[in-house]
């Protein structure tokens, strides 16, 4: 596991590598191929999460929220690397633990393989699926 003075947590917008966070979405399994202008807007509508070793980005997550009832975690990841160490139930813990995000009604989220970590922090299926609704745009980065 990585422990607190290997890895650092992070809202800072300054100490985020754009390289680093652009490379690793557009070669997940949820936004594949998304342009760099893309992943910039995205993150300016955002509150996001870095995780550090030292200066060197290893992982990140964006919450994407109005701050009073109301949150959509999107591009959790944490670098090949690094991952097995903890890193994104750190990156998670201080996503809950963030004051503008306390009190929400309601968090969202999308996972295809990594349902155990979020478990972790009281997400469940959804309770009521009829309800939502979705509209996607397939292949919307052109991959």
């Amino acid at each position: 596991m990585a422990s607190p003075g290997e890895v650092e947590i992070s809202t800072d917008p300054a100490r985020f590598d754009l390289d680093v966070i652009q490379g690793y979405l557009a070669r997940s399994y949820w936004s594949p191929g998304i342009p760099r202008q893309t992943v910039e807007r995205a993150m300016a509508g955002s509150l996001c999460f870095g995780a550090f070793t030292g200066e060197r980005q290893i992982g990140f997550a964006r919450v994407i929220t109005d701050r009073a009832t109301f949150a959509y975690l999107a591009d959790v990841f944490v670098l090949e690397e690094f991952q097995g160490r903890g890193v994104a139930t750190m990156i998670m813990e201080a996503i809950v633990a963030h004051p503008d995000l306390q009190g929400l009604r309601r968090w969202l989220l999308v996972t295809r393989d990594a349902h155990a970590l979020y478990e972790k922090f009281g997400f469940r299926p959804l309770e009521k699926a009829d309800r939502h609704m979705e509209k996607v745009l397939a292949n919307a980065y052109g991959s």
